[in-house]
């Protein structure tokens, strides 16, 4: 601060330029419909452009000529990180900003109408009753019978000499707030999801134990999620096949072993039906051929790896290499589409032999070649999401506050002038089942009264529908 300033009587204070400047930018309701709006765009880019892939994906699939849209190549996803949207630092930084809007919001609009309702006042004169959409007077009544009628119809009531005040509903003023908080609580939830989550993939042949290691995305502080003292073993992987042939449903028999090879949990997963153990959850998501085991006459069983193939006509093939011959001179290729069992036999030349189902023979070459078994491979996504539980509280709390946010903030006022009642109320939802309340009301405190009165409260009764 300068000799300027200080003439000024200027000085520099951050909390009062805090509650003045940045505050109501932050609650203004247009940067918070901004912010979901990039939000939604941010997702949906998360949705339509693969995540997590290695970038000869994203240069096979996003070429810079012809660009998607003009504009989208995979110079482009890498360099706005769109490869892991929901990981990056930009994207957590909208969900803060959109989390401190609401915040401001809350405390600035929320908070004051909850404290603003939650106070109240007698009416003492005819014109505060005349300003309100419901009213009338009505002679000779009591507010004690008036007070009694509103208490049975859970209104809580105050009163004070020749003047009454009853409200209810209440908790309607809570919700929005309640609504904000689980908004809050979603957002919290997804910022630790992404920093300390993963997914990974494995490949894994049937029979064979592996430990996770295969991280495909990973948020900043998720290595301590990835289990190091435990491992899986795929006890076996099958496929279930329609009548045409066509794939039904895949399943894996999965075994979770400590570090000692003991089990300690088992579970048959399949396609959504996934299997979940200390916060970590295996999906059903793919499946390969792994190898082949064969027999060349009377040796033993030896097992071939199975590489897949790249096809022009599309479809899945697997294929391998068997001598047949000691030196390595001759052979043949196996070739396999799924796991029923059936391979397909090629020479050198590339010429169909034969074909032969798995646990029989068949003859090439001069000598005789047993198929004992095709072996399959699972594949798995596995996903650690700690955010997950903080998520589904969220939404609970959002669908609890929707419930609350319907219920109608109701309030009633009388004054006593002499002989004279004056009766009025308003509501901020549900007017018409208000009004025809108020009117039961009104009926009831006739039927009670033992005097008469020169008009009937039903017949003197202003409504907002006549104003």
């Amino acid at each position: 601060m300068d000799a300027k300033d200080s003439e000024l009587g200027w000085t520099f204070n951050p909390l009062k330029i805090f509650r003045r400047e940045i505050l109501p930018l932050l609650a203004d309701l247009r940067l918070a419909i901004a912010l979901l709006l990039v939000i939604a765009i941010s997702s949906i880019s998360g949705t339509v452009i693969e995540q997590g892939e290695s970038i000869n994906f994203y240069q096979e699939n996003y070429p810079e000529k012809p660009a998607l849209f003009g504009f989208l190549t995979w110079k482009v996803i890498l360099l706005l990180e769109l490869d892991h949207v929901y990981r990056t630092w930009w994207f957590l930084s909208i969900l803060i900003l959109f989390g401190a809007s609401l915040t401001a919001c809350t405390f600035t609009r929320q908070m004051p109408a909850l404290k603003s309702a939650n106070r109240w006042k007698f009416y003492n004169k005819k014109q505060q009753f005349e300003n309100l959409a419901l009213s009338t007077e009505i002679e000779k009544a009591s507010l004690d019978s008036l007070e009694k009628i509103l208490q049975q119809r859970g209104y809580q009531v105050f009163q004070e000499g020749d003047k009454l005040y009853g409200r209810k509903g209440i908790i309607g003023k809570i919700g929005p707030i309640i609504v904000h908080a689980s908004m809050l609580i979603i957002l919290a939830g997804s910022i630790v999801g992404s920093m300390t989550g993963f997914i990974g993939q494995e490949i894994v042949p049937s029979g064979e134990t592996f430990q996770i290691k295969n991280i495909v995305d990973a948020g900043i502080f998720a290595e301590s999620q990835i289990p190091q003292d435990w491992l899986v073993r795929v006890n076996r992987f099958w496929i279930d096949y329609t009548p045409e042939g066509a794939i039904d449903q895949f399943y894996s028999d999965l075994s979770i072993l400590d570090k000692n090879g003991s089990e300690v949990d088992r579970k048959t997963i399949f396609v959504n039906q996934p299997m979940r153990y200390h916060g970590v959850t295996m999906y059903q998501a793919d499946w390969a051929i792994a190898a082949v085991q064969v027999r060349i006459n009377r040796s033993p069983v030896f097992e071939l790896p199975m590489a897949k193939l790249d096809t022009t006509v599309g479809g899945r093939i697997w294929g391998t290499w068997i001598p047949t011959k000691p030196d390595l001179s001759e052979g043949v290729s196996l070739l396999a589409r799924d796991l029923q069992g059936t391979v397909l036999i090629y020479d050198a030349t590339g010429k169909l032999v034969g074909s032969v189902r798995e646990g029989m023979s068949t003859e090439v070459n001069g000598v005789r070649l047993f198929v004992d078994k095709i072996i399959g491979s699972t594949g798995l996504q596995i996903k650690a999401d700690p955010g997950i539980p903080i998520v589904y509280l969220g939404f609970g709390l959002l669908m609890l506050s929707v419930l609350m946010s319907y219920v109608s903030h109701s309030q009633i006022w009388a004054w006593q002038e002499s002989q004279r009642v004056y009766i009025g109320g308003k509501t901020n939802r549900a007017s018409v089942a208000f009004e025809r309340e108020i009117l039961d009301i009104l009926d009831r405190l006739d039927s009670e009264s033992q005097s008469d009165r020169n008009l009937s409260p039903v017949s003197s009764i202003k409504t907002e529908h006549q104003i």
